[in-house]
Order: structure tokens, then sequence, then C-alpha cells
């Protein structure tokens, strides 16, 4: 992976994007030696939404599975809490 200075990057900012688009490499940016972006092609951004959406539904899942739990009875959680 191509690492630039964002300052570089602009007076680059064609090549970087060819590169990118074109030679399927990932360029990150970075400011004062730290990390800030990276430079990714659509297939990638797509795949990480693909991921993402895939993380979102599974969690949707677990989380309305939760709910069909039976629930705790106000009685219940008095009895818990010593009241």
């Amino acid at each position: 992976m191509n690492s630039i200075a964002v300052t570089n990057a602009r007076a680059a900012l064609s090549e970087l994007i060819n590169k990118v688009a074109f030679g399927k490499e990932r360029v990150s940016l970075t400011r004062q030696n730290k990390l800030v972006a990276y430079l990714i092609s659509v297939e990638d951004m797509q795949l990480l939404e693909q991921l993402e959406d895939k993380a979102d539904i599974l969690a949707m899942e677990r989380d309305i599975k939760s709910l069909s739990e039976p629930a705790v009875s106000l009685d219940e959680v008095k009895a818990d809490l010593g009241l």
C-alpha cells in the first residue's frame, strides 16, 4: 500500500486516483505522519458496504431473537432487588 502526505497528494491527486481506480491499489493519506484517510477503489468500497450491511443484519437478527425470550415480571424484579 502506498502512503503519501496530504500536502503531496494534492499535487498528485489525478495520478493517485488512477492508481486506485485502475491499478487496484490502496493509498493511505497522512498528515504530520499520522494516518488520516484512505483512497480505495469503488469495488473495495462496495465490498465494505456489503460487509457492514451483513453485520447490521446479524445484529438485528440477534436483537430480535433476544426479544422473543421470556420477559421478567415486575414482581420478579422487585424480589431480586429485595423490594
